[in-house]
């Protein structure tokens, strides 16, 4: 007797604490303040994501008052439907010294800010890594799917910006970006708009690793290419993976652009997988006189297709695969037999 009514007890309990989860947003608190001078709930940007609702029942918005918030952040994939809002772009700085080979940290480790959120929204905020050229350094991990970054500054060297997740979608719109080599790289599918993009070096500005499937990688719509004065040769991008696809429509490019424009790092077997394009560039490096033959430039047909309603497309992100499942070996494995 006393076992069935505890078990009822327990059942009445979970049913309470669901019904409690689900109907009741108000009881859970969606907007934080963070600000180095203590003014707000947190010193620490860190602190406040730790403080937030996992999986909450509406947008989280997190305010971040003007300062220089020296840590390395992460917004776990359980935190979705967060925004943070900066108090403005050139002041509100989250930085973080972090590179490859430091201690045990790897290129995919070292970030300032690893997002993987989903339908994260970032507004007035400079993520930089600080620790100079000593290799891949990341600014910004984002593995998060429809990620939205508007005026916000990212700032290093080699691998800035990671456009990370296979199947993740993101936006970035008037930024300003700025690094070595490769310093926007990754899988994701990737629209800049009105964005400035500089170059300090001689060097790669992207590195797409695209999904083998993806009709787009990486679109630069409407942004400006820029270079350091010491900076004599660019090229738009070089393939990370055989599948790399990047775009330049309607963009300023500098003189210091490579007259072949792209790169096949090492492998002209690449030259037959990627999808180098171009499409009514401006400025001194837009010639395509003597771009490498086996980049694209677009139609006007071609180039309608690319719309952020097509690029940003669920149908349009991998070849549809629906007998994944049965491709897969689920026969119980057996070791082979010892050598004798």
């Amino acid at each position: 007797m006393i076992k069935k009514a505890t078990t009822t007890i327990v059942l009445l309990l979970v049913t309470f604490f669901v019904f409690a989860q689900t109907s009741n947003p108000q009881q859970y608190k969606y907007t934080f303040t963070v600000a180095k001078d203590g003014s707000g709930e947190f010193r620490y940007i860190q602190d406040a994501i730790d403080a937030m609702r996992v999986y909450p029942l509406a947008r989280i918005t997190l305010y971040i008052k003007n300062g220089v918030y020296n840590e390395k952040i992460e917004l776990p994939a359980t935190n979705t439907d967060v925004t943070f809002i900066g108090e403005s772009v050139d002041k509100t700085i989250i930085t973080f010294n972090d590179y490859s080979g430091r201690g045990k940290l790897t290129t995919f480790t070292s970030y300032t800010a690893k997002i993987s959120g989903n339908r994260f929204v970032a507004e007035n905020i400079t993520f930089a890594n600080s620790a100079g050229p000593v290799g891949q350094a990341v600014a910004l991990y984002v593995d998060a799917d429809k990620a939205v970054f508007k005026n916000c500054k990212f700032l290093g060297n080699q691998d800035t910006i990671f456009a990370a997740g296979e199947n993740a979608r993101q936006y970035f719109v008037e930024c300003y970006i700025e690094g070595t080599t490769d310093f926007i790289f990754g899988p994701s599918t990737a629209v800049f708009q009105s964005c400035t993009i500089k170059e300090k070096t001689n060097s790669f500005i992207t590195a797409a690793s695209t999904t083998p499937g993806k009709k787009f990688g990486y679109v630069f719509f409407d942004c400006k290419i820029i270079a350091d004065s010491s900076v004599t040769k660019v090229h738009l991008g070089r393939p990370w993976r055989a599948a790399a696809k990047t775009a330049f429509i309607r963009c300023e490019l500098p003189k210091q652009i490579a007259p072949e424009g792209w790169n096949n790092w090492g492998n002209a077997q690449n030259e037959t997988t990627t999808l180098y394009a171009e499409y009514k560039n401006t400025g001194e490096g837009a010639a395509t006189k003597a771009r490498a033959p086996w980049a694209k430039q677009l139609s006007d047909k071609e180039a309608k297709e690319y719309t952020l309603e097509n690029i940003f497309s669920n149908s349009l992100l991998v070849a549809q695969e629906s007998d994944w499942f049965q491709r897969v070996d689920l026969k119980n494995f057996e070791w082979p037999s010892a050598k004798k």
